[in-house]
């Protein structure tokens, strides 16, 4: 199995510390790493590709637990793969993040008591610019520190040249197919940020209003009403009743008197209202809300804004100029005053939309925006999926997908920003308008002025897969590395940014799809299942625990909880266990090194070596089977945790505790085991080493002395397999743990010697007396041995003297006190099973957990029946 050709031995037995420090090694290791190009992509190359994008992280962002989540799992994909010998691409980059950097320098130039608009348009984005220099992208060091192998010479940003002519290119060839349109729709408008944003960028959550029932109309042409938003009335153009309603017949068609104001509305007839909530009758506000709007379009309503920009009242009157809220109240008041307010509930807890960014309350607008028509994208979108093109990985999760795709509306992309990609149409004096591509010239005279605004976010980063290798241009980088072989990324922004990378690919790049397999992750919790915010107080750096675990330990804790689509709890814990784990996979290759193990040289033939040393190979095959099985689905939790259990399990706890007794005693077989011993060391060290690169760089290196574990082969079975020494280990560990058990039962420290005779004679163990007695601290019987206690295990048996060891009347004592209690209980669990007035009326879980009692006190009972006949007499 050792395939590397660039392996080569060491001419002297080379030495370890004799701690492993990871702040000593994890970052010149990496600098070396990037150094040899050992993460370039190279588009000439002759090798397969494998190419995953990383998910662009905000350019005013730092590396918090869920970015290291991911990035470790993405790390573990793509080292593996350029270890099989793929051309690996883990393309880099950053989001302009448009609102949240806007946000960001805003708040710099409040400081200095300025607002953009002091600067204006040019010298603000300068200063954007200026930012991003100074203090943006700083989570490319922690990637670093992280040990993300991606391939920095690729870095994009997505306003950089080539981003931004791939975002022009596809906006014009939209345009031009007409699947974008400017119109005047109800869009998500945010009073802060002041711009539109996306139904994806509205977080619903319960908040406590208040809902008011109200009378319009007069005498017998009265009817009721009721909102949580009493400020929108004063825009009311209808009131809307269904058409079988036969409560309202009479006033269909009628117009009734808007209250605080000198207008009066038509009551319509319309299939929208549902007749058995609430009165049965809907005020319309076409102009604040999405189905008011739509009302509005089927009965020729007019719009009537009654807010501006920041949601301050602009209808004249006694109410203009007040924000929303206060409004709201105003507008209760004086209906109040008037005898129109029929009910009144407060709190009145409904869902409302807020500003993913801000937390603001958003207020649907009336507004002139640009949008893209998703009909067909979406739909070739959905058929990527049900015909197999692309995968969703799990599979549950296509439903999700689809739920959200076949039910996709046309996507408001401007915002009223001015940092981002400025939308490319050009206004006329004559009210022309032009779209300009990348390499056309705007028009020019008098009266021609580019549109203010800017485009979404995601309508970039849906590009991500393609803009980034050069398209629209036909580059050796986008027929190598197109589509992506994989993209992995939590559920959360599965519609965020999957669906619209999907719709862009498969219409940019003639119907292929940007990836073939979408791997969805759960997000990083605390180790209670709650989600990490600051505002929780749970919130982690994970810089902190990289500091003082290191970086191997935080991405083995966090690879070992990804589960496909399930939530990652994790806590500091975890994180120290994983530590230690980096540490005994450390002093383990250190007393291997210094016992003589190598990689020099065929491993030896079958029939040399020993049932122990053809045991751990076969085990070991079965491993790099299991391991390579689990990655190709996405398994990074099972893998991990078959690769810890068989590392710390079977390799550190009993191959190298086996061989001591080999090496010790020298010889041909010590030579065998220390061949042995080295292969399965360098196999299992390359086998962590996508999960954790820096602590099985430093060993493997200096175990095998290659160049690095990085470009180092993948392992692969050789089907090796002995299911002969597999059971006869399994056996010999059978009697240990036996035996360990029995002496911990009877209060033995672990280091505690005990005289022992051992039958082993025609018994599988009999070769292996010499590690038993190692394992158990079993001393020569010696001339005055005398059998206090005999353990019988599979033909073998083991007498052990326990004179002078323990206080036997004590132990006697204290084991008839256990025994007498485990009695009790099960006489009690007992009699109540047997009580059948009892038994048909305690629920099912109470009685299999009195059946749970009787079974534990059943086997109490035998094992201290069992310790009491082994002990010696009193």
């Amino acid at each position: 199995m050792t395939e590397n050709a660039q392996q080569q031995p060491p001419a002297t037995a080379p030495e370890l510390p004799t701690q492993y420090a990871p702040s000593e090694v994890e970052g010149a290791l990496y600098e070396r790493w990037v150094e040899r190009g050992y993460f370039d992509a190279d588009a000439s190359s002759e090798k397969p590709p494998y190419t995953v994008v990383i998910p662009p992280p905000n350019v005013t962002g730092s590396l918090h637990l869920g970015h290291a989540f991911e990035h470790t799992l993405i790390d573990a994909l793509t080292r593996r793969k350029r270890m099989q010998g793929f051309e690996v691409l883990w393309q880099p980059g950053m989001d302009h993040a448009g609102i949240a950097t806007q946000n960001v320098v805003e708040r710099e130039l409040g400081k200095e008591g300025k607002s953009r608009h002091d600067l204006g348009r040019e010298a603000f984005v300068e200063r954007v610019w200026k930012w991003k220099g100074e203090s943006g992208g700083q989570i490319s060091g922690q990637m670093r520190r992280l040990g993300d192998g991606v391939a920095w010479s690729r870095e994009r940003f997505t306003m950089d040249e080539g981003l931004s002519k791939a975002v022009q290119t596809i906006f014009k060839r939209l345009y031009e197919d007409e699947l974008i349109y400017r119109a005047e729709r109800i869009i998500n408008w945010c009073p802060r940020c002041l711009t539109a944003i996306s139904d994806i960028e509205v977080e619903y959550q319960d908040d406590d209003g208040e809902l008011v029932s109200m009378t319009y109309g007069e005498g017998d042409e009265t009817i009721v009403v009721a909102t949580t938003r009493a400020e929108t009335m004063l825009g009311d153009t209808a009131v809307a009743v269904h058409p079988d309603d036969e409560r309202y017949k009479h006033l269909v068609g009628k117009l009734i008197k808007l209250p605080l104001t000198d207008r009066s509305i038509p009551v319509v007839a319309d299939t929208h209202v549902d007749p058995e909530f609430g009165t049965g009758a809907v005020k319309v506000t076409p102009a604040h809300d999405p189905n008011d709007f739509e009302i509005g379009q089927r009965h020729s309503l007019p719009n009537i804004a009654v807010m501006d920009e920041h949601a301050i009242i602009t209808v004249p009157g006694p109410f203009q100029g007040l924000d929303r809220l206060e409004a709201r109240s105003a507008i209760v008041g004086a209906l109040r005053a008037e005898g129109r307010i029929v009910a009144e509930k407060r709190p009145y807890s409904h869902s409302v939309g807020h500003c993913s960014r801000c937390k603001t309350t958003v207020e649907p607008r009336l507004s002139m925006q640009w949008w893209v028509k998703v009909g067909p994208l979406a739909k070739a979108a959905g058929d990527a999926v049900r015909d197999g093109q692309v995968k969703i990985h799990p599979q549950e999760m296509e439903k999700r997908y689809f739920d959200w795709v076949d039910n996709l509306h046309d996507w408001c992309i401007s915002r009223q920003l001015w940092w981002g990609h400025r939308i490319p149409v050009w206004y006329g004096p004559n009210g022309e308008i032009v779209c300009v591509g990348p390499d056309e010239e705007p028009p020019a005279g008098e009266g021609w002025t580019q549109d203010t605004d800017v485009l979404d976010t995601w309508f970039s980063s849906g590009l991500w897969p393609f803009s980034t290798l050069g398209w629209p241009e036909k580059t050796d980088s986008l027929a190598k590395f197109y589509p992506n072989s994989v993209l992995v990324t939590g559920y959360d922004i599965l519609f965020f940014w999957v669906a619209r990378m999907m719709m862009f690919g498969l219409y940019a790049m003639d119907g292929t799809p940007p990836f073939h397999t979408v791997a969805l992750h759960g997000m990083v919790r605390d180790q209670f299942g709650k989600k990490m915010s600051k505002s929780f107080g749970n919130a982690v750096n994970p810089l902190d625990w990289m500091d003082k675990y290191g970086s191997d330990a935080l991405r083995f804790t966090l690879a070992r909880g990804a589960n496909p689509g399930v939530d990652v709890p994790i806590g500091e814990d975890w994180v120290q266990g994983s530590r230690n784990f980096a540490n005994k996979i450390w002093n383990a290759t250190r007393f291997a090194l210094m016992n003589g193990a190598t990689v020099e040289g065929p491993l030896p033939d079958a029939a040399d070596m020993s049932a122990t040393d053809r045991w751990i190979l076969s085990r070991l095959n079965t491993v790099v089977a299991e391991v390579d099985g689990l990655y190709e689905d996405y398994q990074f939790a099972k893998l991990s945790d078959a690769l810890f259990h068989f590392a710390w399990d079977e390799v550190f706890d009993w191959y190298v505790e086996l061989s001591k007794t080999t090496f010790m005693a020298g010889g041909p077989a010590a030579e065998v085991s220390k061949r042995v011993l080295g292969e399965v060391l360098d196999v299992t060290l390359r086998l962590l080493h996508p999960v954790v690169p820096f602590v099985t760089e430093t060993l493997w290196t200096t175990l095998t002395g290659g160049e690095s574990v990085v470009v180092a082969d993948w392992p692969k079975d050789s089907a090796f397999r002995d299911a002969g020494a597999e059971k006869e280990i399994l056996s010999l560990q059978d009697l240990v743990t036996e035996v360990r058990r029995f002496r911990a039962d009877q209060g033995l420290q672990p280091g505690q010697k005990v005289p022992a005779r051992l039958a082993l004679d025609g018994t599988p163990f009999a070769p292996h007396e010499a590690a038993i007695r190692q394992l158990l601290r079993l001393q020569p019987e010696g001339e005055s041995f005398a059998a206090t206690a005999t353990l019988p295990v599979a033909g073998a048996s083991v007498a052990l003297d326990l004179s002078g060891t323990i206080d036997v009347a004590a132990e006697r004592k204290r084991l008839a006190k256990d025994l007498a209690a485990a009695e009790k209980e099960k006489a009690q669990a007992t009699a109540k099973l047997g009580n059948e007035a009892f038994l048909a009326k305690a629920p099912d879980n109470v009685v299999d957990k009195i059946r749970g009692r009787l079974a534990k006190a059943e086997e109490d009972i035998a094992r201290l029946q069992t310790q009491l006949d082994n002990l010696p007499a009193a």
